[in-house]
C-alpha cells in the first residue's frame, strides 16, 4: 500500500535575478508522510533553494507545490501552522537565556503559558539543557547552541519538520542526542526533511534520499536499495561521490 503523500513537488523551477543558470531545473519530488527525507547535494546544488520555497521564504518561478495538500501559494497560513524550521545558522538571542528564548518563540507559535512551560521543561530535560536554562546564550558551547536551535524549532510539535544541516561543527555527544531525538520524535508521526554533507550519518538517518545536483535531482530512493543498485558503491558516499564526481564545490 503506497504511502500518503504529505509534500508534492511538480516542476519546481528558480532562476535568481541576474543569472541565466537556474538554481532549480524542473525538479519533482513526493515526501510521503512519517518519512525522514534526506536532500544531499554539493554545494549550490539548490538544495537551501529547494529548502527556502518549502518553507515560504522565496518565491518560485514555476511548478506546483503542496505541504499537507495546501498550496504553498494560496494557503501559506495554514501551512505555517504545521511546520518547523532548524536552520544551518544558530537563529537565537545571544543576550538572553534559554528560557527568554524560548518563551518567544512559543509566544510566536501561539502556544498558552501551560503548554509553553510543559514544552519547555520536557525539551530542555531531553536535550541535556535543563541546568543551563537561565544561563546566557552567548556563554554556550557550539554543541549546547545546536540543540537549544533544534528545540525551537519543535517547541509547537510540528507536522513536518525541517532540518538545513542540523549537526554541522558539533561534537559527537550532541551530534548523538539530536538524532536520537529526532528519531523519536519522528516515531511519533513527524515527517523530517534533513539537508546534510555528513554521508554516513544521511545513510544511517534517512529513510529515503534524493541528491540533487546543478538544480537537478540525478537519483531518489532508499538509501540501501539505491547504493545496491549502483555497481561498486558500498556506502552513501561512494554513491554520491559516482554521481556528483570528485571535484571541488566551494560556492
Amino acid at each position: 500500500m503506497p504511502l500518503e503523500p504529505i509534500i508534492q513537488i511538480e516542476n519546481l523551477t528558480k532562476t535568481y535575478r541576474g543569472s541565466d543558470v537556474p538554481a532549480l531545473n524542473n525538479i519533482s519530488l513526493t515526501i510521503s508522510k512519517g518519512e525522514i527525507f534526506g536532500l544531499l547535494g554539493p554545494n549550490g546544488a539548490g538544495k537551501t533553494t529547494t529548502l527556502s520555497i518549502l518553507c515560504g521564504f522565496l518565491r518560485k518561478d514555476f511548478g506546483v507545490v503542496k505541504i499537507n495538500g495546501f498550496s504553498i501559494e494560496k494557503e501559506s497560513n495554514e501551512i505555517k501552522k504545521i511546520v518547523g524550521l532548524v536552520p544551518q545558522e544558530i537563529a537565537l538571542y545571544e543576550t538572553l537565556t534559554p528560557l527568554e528564548n524560548l518563551r518567544f518563540f512559543g509566544k510566536m507559535y501561539g502556544l498558552d503559558n501551560d503548554k509553553l512551560r510543559q514544552r519547555t521543561d520536557e525539551c530542555l530535560t531531553l536535550m541535556g539543557l535543563d541546568k543551563s536554562r537561565n544561563k546566557l546564550i552567548k556563554t554556550f558551547s557550539g554543541g549546547m547552541k545546536r540543540r537549544l536551535n533544534l528545540i525551537a524549532g519543535i517547541l509547537h510539535e510540528p507536522k513536518i519538520l525541517f532540518l538545513d544541516e542540523p549537526t554541522v561543527g558539533v561534537d559527537v555527544q550532541s551530534r548523538n542526542v539530536i538524532l536520537e531525538h529526532l528519531n523519536e520524535i519522528n516515531k511519533k508521526g513527524t515527517t523530517i526533511i534533513y539537508t546534510s554533507h555528513y554521508m554516513e550519518e544521511a545513510e544511517q538517518f534517512c529513510t529515503s534520499i534524493a541528491i540533487i545536483d546543478s538544480g537537478e535531482i540525478i537519483v531518489n530512493g532508499n538509501p540501501g536499495e539505491l547504493i545496491r543498485q549502483n555497481e561498486g558503491c558500498t556506502s552513501l558516499e561512494t554513491l554520491y561521490l559516482l554521481l556528483t564526481g570528485r571535484k571541488l564545490r566551494d560556492n
